[in-house]
């Protein structure tokens, strides 16, 4: 069965500032490393829609959304967080990459496809429910984990490899034991919240610097396995991050192309395990263009 892969071109008008790491080249560089015969076999794509500003509840509370839409600027940019800024399509680009995984869990769901992948920016997981930050607007992952619920699921995990920690995602489901969030990332480190929480259903992996893929791959086996096997997710979303790579200018793990593969492979294990196959991947960071391009690669064609 192909993989249902959703982007937009209009992703790519949302700019932070000009040399800014979290850039459309992102986005532009995946989408060309995925575009000879052999994927056009292996995925199905679609352009996203914007989410339903419905969708929103639970996750981002009014005032927040009203605070964006005042903030929102005609030329220029306006900014969010030191790290964070917005021109005026970042708030499409944003409803979009969210929207993206709705349809995408929609579709799952229902059976239609088995695994999801969005090509899309901003990125989510660092946004927590009324604030924006490391170039986060919405948290996408979360949002999705919630329509989910809304649709049937009555357990979710969100395995989130990204090299930094998903404090967004934590922060909005620490109270939440049907949701179990791994989050494996490099410490200390960037945005240093909510990575030393104890909650049963938050399943941390820190890892120091100079981490190698193997000991990435002994560290996410010794945590998640069991986290998984005690939860029994109905489905598996995933934040897909690849700035672990050792190329990757903004982070100190040592990561290469084979360990993604190996993500890949691993998660879409886990998900037929537990799940019937069903899992949806959102893009989060990896800023080093042509490693995000083969690391892509490798991830889907580990689920092949």
């Amino acid at each position: 069965m192909t993989t249902l892969f959703l982007s937009h071109t209009d992703c790519e008008k949302h700019m932070i500032m000009p040399q800014h790491p979290e850039s459309p080249e992102r986005l532009l560089a995946i989408n060309a490393a995925l575009s000879d015969e052999f994927w056009d076999a292996q995925l199905n794509r679609q352009n996203a829609a914007e989410i339903n500003t419905a969708h929103f509840n639970g996750i981002h509370p009014r005032q927040y959304l009203d605070m964006l839409a005042e903030l929102n600027p005609g030329e220029g940019r306006a900014q969010i967080d030191a790290d964070t800024a917005i021109n005026k399509y970042s708030l499409r680009a944003a409803r979009l990459a969210a929207g993206a995984g709705i349809q995408a869990v929609e579709s799952v769901m229902s059976g239609e496809y088995r695994s999801a992948f969005c090509a899309v920016r901003p990125p989510g997981h660092h946004a927590e429910s009324a604030i924006g930050m490391g170039f986060c607007i919405f948290n996408s992952i979360a949002l999705t984990a919630e329509r989910a619920l809304n649709l049937g699921a009555e357990r979710i995990a969100i395995l989130d490899f990204d090299v930094h920690h998903g404090n967004g995602t934590v922060e909005i489901f620490q109270d939440r034991p049907e949701v179990l969030v791994c989050s494996s990332f490099q410490y200390p480190f960037y945005p240093g919240r909510y990575d030393d929480i104890d909650r049963a259903n938050i399943c941390l992996t820190p890892l120091p610097a100079g981490t190698s893929g193997s000991g990435f791959r002994q560290a996410i086996e010794r945590d998640w396995l069991p986290a998984l096997l005690n939860h029994r997710p109905d489905i598996i979303l995933v934040s897909a991050g690849f700035d672990a790579h050792r190329d990757d200018p903004l982070a100190e793990l040592l990561l290469d192309d084979a360990d993604y593969h190996w993500l890949g492979e691993f998660i879409c294990e886990q998900a037929n395990k537990y799940c019937s196959g069903r899992m949806v991947s959102m893009l989060e960071g990896g800023y080093d263009i042509p490693a995000l391009a083969r690391s892509v690669q490798e991830y889907l064609k580990g689920q092949a």
